[in-house]
């Protein structure tokens, strides 16, 4: 799937209700779990999660 041009990936894992999730922007991999069971609201905390790493990227400095 993609947000915002940031490919990512969510998956349920081997426990009902909880979801891996991955993304990469540039070099940096990030990596987590999520606990719902819908997987559309997994997917929007991996977006959340998506953006706040996009602002914070575009408030460091470019050296």
């Amino acid at each position: 799937m993609v947000h915002k041009g940031i490919e990512y990936v969510v998956v349920p894992t081997a426990i009902p209700g909880i979801w891996k999730w991955q993304f990469r922007i540039g070099d940096l991999i990030k990596t987590g779990r999520t606990e719902t069971r819908i997987n559309l609201l997994a997917m929007r905390r991996v977006q959340l999660r998506i953006d706040r790493e996009l602002k914070k990227s575009e408030r460091k400095p470019a050296q």
